[in-house]
């Protein structure tokens, strides 16, 4: 399972071009669901991105999670973080996982972050999405749950 987390000021989701979602402060999650991926990764997968101390403290230095700055969560799923570019120029999306496993897993996965008390704002599996996001720092971290 792959992630991209960028702390954000704000961001706002656009669903098929007529819903719209938003937050304030908070991490704005791209995740992807790859082939093997289980419920053992989203799990352990949501709960390192809860606790990541990436917003500022006192002193400026990145200390603080998000509960500790009243902040929220959107997570937005991204089927091209399954992606393989080594080859060509052409993404190949041989490591995607089939979207029906994906969308259990990526609901899992949004299903912890709650668990752990934290606020989330979601887009919609599948659909055409626009993705605002006012990223703070910037700050973007790239997790992978086969490096971890």
């Amino acid at each position: 399972m792959r992630a991209v987390v960028q702390r954000a000021r704000s961001a706002r989701v656009t669903i098929n071009g007529t819903e719209s979602r938003e937050m304030g402060q908070g991490l704005v999650v791209f995740l992807g669901v790859t082939k093997g991926d289980g419920e053992a990764q989203a799990n352990i997968l949501a709960e390192k991105i809860g606790g990541l101390r990436v917003f500022s403290d006192e002193n400026g230095k990145m200390n603080r999670s998000l509960d500790q700055v009243g902040g929220s969560i959107m997570g937005i799923s991204n089927f091209t973080l399954g992606t393989d570019c080594r080859k060509g120029r052409r993404p190949s999306f041989d490591l995607a996982a089939e979207p029906e496993a994906a969308k259990v897993l990526y609901q899992g996965f949004i299903r912890r972050l709650e668990e752990l008390g934290l606020p989330v704002v979601t887009g919609e599996f599948g659909a055409e999405m626009q993705v605002l996001v006012e990223n703070d720092g910037p700050i973007t971290l790239m997790l992978d749950t086969e490096k971890m």
